[in-house]
């Protein structure tokens, strides 16, 4: 038999951290998980259109690790939790690093500053950096909020919306869809 999803504990507006302290789900604390779960979802897209297997490959390990990161800012670092949280560690900033410099070895050098679009693998590559620097803004809201957060995960973050960033437009050279230059005024 099958467990329930719904377990009712959340009706009344609070959920429980890692370790069991109960918070209010408009925490910032759970805000923040919940963007990672969001961003999450959004590399998922994004590997959906990718059809470059390695790259694939890239992203699946880049959910992996967000998904550490999920587990480790559910967690009441006041509290013991009784379970292994896999750590994330330098050699995936520097797997991001390398992945990077390779995607930007091939790329045209950037002369104009780009528009997100031209197409959907594109666009929603572009989305997910969006997301990105968006889970790191609340972690860095967290950290000035004296909220303890590794600071690999901040600085991993970084690397992953500057990764995503090449990534889009890695992309769009490899679909032959040429880049939407931004036109001020």
């Amino acid at each position: 038999m099958s467990t329930k999803i719904y377990t009712k504990t959340g009706d009344k507006g609070k959920t429980s951290l890692i370790g069991g302290t109960k918070v209010f789900k408009s925490d910032i604390r759970i805000e923040t998980y919940g963007t990672v779960d969001e961003l999450n979802s959004h590399i998922g897209l994004v590997r959906d259109y990718t059809t470059n297997e390695y790259q694939r490959d890239i992203l699946q390990s880049i959910q992996n690790r967000l998904f550490v990161i999920g587990a480790s800012l559910a967690c009441d670092s006041g509290k013991e939790t009784g379970m292994h949280i896999p750590d994330l560690n330098e050699e995936d900033i520097t797997l991001l690093e390398k992945e990077i410099d390779s995607m930007n070895e091939q790329l045209p050098v950037m002369k104009n500053f780009i528009l997100p679009g031209g197409h959907a693998a594109v666009s929603s590559t572009h989305i997910a950096r969006c997301v990105c620097r968006r889970t790191e803004r609340l972690c860095v809201n967290m950290q000035q909020h004296k909220l303890f957060i590794e600071p690999l995960i901040i600085k991993y973050l970084n690397r992953l919306s500057d990764y995503l960033f090449e990534l889009a437009r890695f992309t769009a050279m490899e679909l032959h869809v040429p880049e939407i230059i931004w036109k001020g005024r």
